[in-house]
């Protein structure tokens, strides 16, 4: 992410943060289940969560592994984390201010990088992968939650849009074809691939960005207009809640 970039998602966010915190979608979910899962059995003494927002992957994880590093671009979340982490008693979680494209840590630092529901941010998307590839410990675990994009190109349009008109700070809900090659060419083999839908529904969705009222009425207007195919796809209801695929990337070092 270039630092013209950064500041720009920081600033977009840190009005916003007490609400991720606070967020019942990011607290819960089948793919919050698997990282539990993922960590739990292993030695892990040190863990990235990579592009924390609300925190929901350190305060899942923290009671299964040593140490967590909460790492965020966005000033207002980190705060809120260390109050959340404070409020549960996890002494274990750190917070560090940076972009996942520049990391302060030093080459095979973590043991885990975790990283769920930020890539899609990321101005430089390979960069922050290569990132990750290059703080993780040969061995180390890997796992990469996103919002992935439809593979057909109208109903992929159709997302990106009322993504943006939600939240100017989107950058691209990638295809799970495309972030499997930009896996392979940072470095990373991947090892297996969960799929799940996940229902947004509209009122908080655009209240958690504080979307403005002439986007929330675009985003109506485009909706109620969308092709019969595209509202399928996006299993789009009438009241504009509709569904997000999610897809859980397992990974480790090539």
């Amino acid at each position: 992410m270039t630092k013209q970039a950064g500041q720009f998602a920081a600033s977009h966010y840190e009005a916003r943060a007490s609400a991720y915190v606070e967020s019942t979608v990011h607290s819960q979910g089948a793919d919050l289940d698997v990282i539990i899962q993922a960590v739990q059995g292993r030695r892990l003494e040190h863990v990235l969560d990579l592009g924390c927002g609300g925190g929901h992957v350190s305060y899942a994880v923290a009671p299964h592994v040593g140490r967590v590093m909460a790492c965020d671009i966005t000033p207002g979340m980190l705060r809120g984390v260390q109050d959340e982490a404070s409020r549960r008693e996890l002494s274990n979680i750190e917070v560090r201010q940076a972009s996942a494209e520049n990391l302060p840590f030093e080459d095979c630092a973590f043991d885990a990088v975790l990283c769920r529901f930020t890539a899609h941010h990321w101005d430089g998307f390979e960069a922050g992968l290569r990132e990750a590839r290059r703080v993780l410990k040969p061995g180390g675990l890997v796992v990469f939650v996103d919002v992935t994009a439809p593979e057909d190109a109208v109903s992929d349009s159709w997302l990106q849009t009322l993504e943006l008109m939600r939240d100017i700070s989107h950058v691209r809900d990638y295809s799970v074809e495309e972030w499997v090659g930009a896996l392979g060419r940072s470095g990373f083999s991947v090892e297996g691939l969960g799929r799940s839908r996940l229902r947004m529904a509209f009122e908080s969705w655009v209240a958690r960005t504080q979307t403005p009222a002439e986007r929330v009425d675009g985003i109506r207007s485009l909706q109620r207009g969308a092709p019969a195919a595209v509202k399928e796809r996006l299993g789009l209801e009438e009241d504009g809640s509709f569904l997000l695929d999610v897809t859980v990337f397992t990974v480790h070092r090539a």
